[in-house]
């Protein structure tokens, strides 16, 4: 895990400001939905990518007629 360097103080309502030039290296605008992983002491913040709901890829999927989403090669 490479680090960025850049420290953050969680405020009173819980929030940590993701500094701007992440952002934009990481390609994330406002409104773009996060997922939160808890690994032992440390918290990973992930940008939400469906996947597939039977093997986990996030590549070629599509919306099944149960409106689950599969990937093309579970198809």
């Amino acid at each position: 895990m490479k680090s960025a360097g850049i420290v953050r103080k969680i405020d009173t309502l819980g929030r940590v400001v993701l500094p701007m030039e992440l952002r934009n290296t990481l390609c994330l605008p406002e409104g773009t939905p996060m997922e939160f992983f808890v690994n032992n002491d440390q918290i990973i913040i992930k940008k939400y990518e469906p996947g597939c709901v039977l093997c986990g890829s996030v590549e070629d999927v599509q919306p099944h007629k149960s409106g689950k989403l599969v990937c093309k090669a579970c198809l």
